[in-house]
């Protein structure tokens, strides 16, 4: 235990002819560096976040520029009360068929011509007008065919076919 009382006397701290724990001597033995220098603390760079700052004060600064120009004359402009567009954009047409194949517009019931003539008239009215087809689920699939028919004769494109989401108990 030699080296370890040369070490607590101070000895043996990097000489050449250092001791190891068996009592040999180690020749060459260089002394481990130690590090004295001071750990730098880390820098928040300003600068992206100052250009930043300068570039949207430039930026408002310009948009208010603009502004002002508006404001160079001394302008009454005309009031108007709340308008409204000059025609409201027609509802949807609905088309039911019950299970026993009867139609009804809206809650009018309506045979096939019937229905061929109120299109053609909607369709004269507003060329973008929609169709929506509300067929019973137990009800003939030829009565919406039948429907969809008259559509495409009057040339009605914008059509809808109304269902109902599933439940997830099977309903």
């Amino acid at each position: 235990m030699n080296w370890q009382r040369d070490l607590a006397a101070g000895h043996g701290c990097g000489t050449l002819n250092e001791k190891t724990r068996d009592g040999r001597q180690e020749a060459g033995a260089e002394p481990m560096p130690l590090k004295t220098e001071e750990v730098e603390e880390p820098v928040l760079n300003l600068t992206p976040m100052i250009d930043i700052v300068l570039l949207l004060i430039i930026f408002f600064m310009v948009g208010t520029r603009f502004s002002d120009a508006e404001r160079q004359f001394e302008i009454e402009l005309p009031t108007v009360s709340n308008a409204l567009p000059l025609s409201d954009l027609p509802d949807e047409i609905v088309v039911s068929i019950a299970q026993s194949g009867e139609m009804y517009l809206g809650e009018k019931p309506i045979t096939i011509e019937e229905l061929a003539i109120q299109l053609q008239q909607a369709k004269e009215r507003y060329a973008d007008q929609s169709v929506i087809v509300r067929g019973d689920a137990a009800g003939e699939y030829q009565n919406v065919m039948d429907v969809l028919a008259v559509c495409h004769r009057v040339g009605i494109t914008n059509l809808s076919l109304a269902n109902r989401v599933a439940e997830e108990d099977g309903s």
